[in-house]
Formats: C-alpha cells, sequence, structure tokens
C-alpha cells in the first residue's frame, strides 16, 4: 500500500492531467452547442484526411507489386504466344516439306436450342437450324466448353442432335497429356467412361481428354472432358477411367454446328475392313 502512494506521488502532476483530460472529454462529448457540434466536425474530418494519407503508403505498396506482376504475367503470355508463332510456323513448313496434306479449316453455324429430351439412355437436344442452314447427319455439335455431340435428324428449319449422354454414343478420344487413345462412353452415371486404355499407359486425375484423329465425326483437339477418377480391377486388362464432361449438357441454350461431313468412303471401308 506503501508503495502504490508513492508511485501515486511522484507521477500526481500526470494523473490529474490525465483525469482533467478525461473529464473534459466526457463534457465536451455531452455538449451539443453549435461551436462543438462544429468544433466535432472538423476534427472527424481531420481525422478521416489524415488516415486516407497514411493509407496511401500501403495501398501504393499494393499498386506497385501488383504492377509487377502483371508486367512479368505479360511478359510470360507474349513469350508464349511467339513461342506458338513459332511452332505454327514450322508446322507448316515441315508438313509442306514431308507433303502432308494440311488440315482442313471449319465453320461454325451458330443455333439455339429450342427442345431437350432427357429420358433416360436417350439424351437429346432440338436445334432451330436444319438442311436449309446446311446441317447433314453426322455433323458435330459443340459448345465453348467442348463437345456437346452429333447430329442425327434434320428437317428443313430444324435438326437433332444426339448428346454425350446417350447410351448410343460412341466418340474416338484420347488423352491430351499421354496421348493414350479410347473410345468415350456413358453408362447412365452422373459422368462418362474412357473405355479401352491399357493399364500400362499414363492416365492421371485432372487430365484432359479430347476428340482424336481416329474419329470420323468430330475434328481432332475438341475438348471432351476432365479424369475425374482412374482405378485398376482385378483380372481386368483396361483401366478404369471416369470422365466429367467439358461441356455442361443439361444447361444448353446456344451451341455450334461444324459444318463438316463426314468422309462416306472412310466410313464404308473401315466398315468392311471390321467385317
Amino acid at each position: 500500500m506503501r508503495r502504490l502512494l508513492d508511485i501515486v506521488l511522484l507521477y500526481k502532476e500526470y494523473l490529474v492531467l490525465s483525469l482533467c483530460i478525461l473529464v473534459s472529454t466526457f463534457l465536451l462529448a455531452g455538449n451539443n452547442n453549435t461551436q462543438m457540434q462544429t468544433i466535432r466536425s472538423l476534427s472527424v474530418a481531420a481525422a478521416g484526411v489524415a488516415q486516407d494519407v497514411v493509407g496511401i503508403v500501403p495501398n501504393y505498396l499494393d499498386l506497385e507489386a501488383e504492377n509487377r506482376f502483371l508486367r512479368e504475367r505479360n511478359l510470360t503470355l507474349s513469350d508464349q504466344l511467339s513461342r506458338m508463332r513459332e511452332a505454327g510456323a514450322e508446322n507448316a513448313r515441315l508438313r509442306e516439306a514431308l507433303g502432308l496434306k494440311a488440315r482442313s479449316t471449319y465453320t461454325y453455324l451458330a443455333a439455339q436450342v429450342v427442345g431437350k429430351n432427357f429420358q433416360p439412355l436417350r439424351s437429346t437436344i432440338t436445334l432451330d437450324a436444319g438442311e436449309e442452314d446446311g446441317v447433314r447427319f453426322n455433323m458435330p455439335i459443340v459448345t465453348h466448353g467442348g463437345v456437346v455431340g452429333r447430329i442425327v435428324a434434320t428437317s428443313a428449319h430444324y435438326a437433332v442432335g444426339q448428346t454425350l449422354f446417350h447410351h448410343e454414343m460412341r466418340t474416338s478420344a484420347k488423352v491430351q497429356r499421354s496421348r493414350a487413345d479410347g473410345i468415350l462412353v456413358w453408362d447412365g452415371g452422373a459422368g462418362m467412361k474412357l473405355k479401352n486404355v491399357a493399364k500400362t499407359l499414363d492416365v492421371r486425375v485432372g487430365d484432359q481428354v479430347v476428340t482424336s484423329e481416329y474419329s470420323s465425326i468430330f475434328p481432332p483437339g475438341i475438348p471432351l472432358g476432365i479424369v475425374t477418377r482412374t482405378f485398376e480391377v482385378a483380372g481386368d486388362l483396361f483401366r478404369t477411367i471416369e470422365v466429367d464432361p467439358s461441356a455442361d449438357l443439361y444447361r444448353l441454350e446456344e451451341v455450334f454446328v461444324i459444318t463438316q461431313v463426314p468422309d462416306t468412303s472412310r466410313i464404308v471401308l473401315e466398315q468392311r475392313a471390321a467385317r
């Protein structure tokens, strides 16, 4: 107790000053006359200006870091674009030197989805484009996400498309990273399966599956889906691979028809050789 009293006597001036400031603050806060309101408004405004000035420093540092990141990102993208252009030019030169056929360029016909049929095992869509628009049997249907399906019936102004979620749909596919070939099918589940992929081939979760050059309907390289699961069954020669489709097949509104007609001579020849 004696020690506490000594401390109070030693710092009594500071304690009295603090008490006076505290009492004055309470008195000022409770005073609502015009002069005090003006003083409080000026004080708040001054505090806000001071906070803005102090806040400039961290904001400036954040902007500088963001600008540095964007400059580095822009440089990386520019380098990638330059490499892609060089690779494209080199590919064209090599194909010309080897006498290989140039890949065809395709045109896209936009169409609205005006009807949907999600019956079990028979998923189809109806488009507002038909034969008079250039739509033909077996033409591919795609969206910005990837493959939707193929045209299976046409009239003058409408067409019906078979989606990937149809039990008769079979799509020649390839794992983009490892180049493993397979057949993409739907067996009634939430996703699809990549069949006929040997256990020895490298397929991992997250790999993108695209159309392969072996398809007689789809151009190569169009996204089909992403590998979500892969496992092996004892005694089976092939790996079980589950794939989530790239295109949202249940929320289709606008699609594109690739106006390429399958090479019927190739299809007939392959069917003849398979007999």
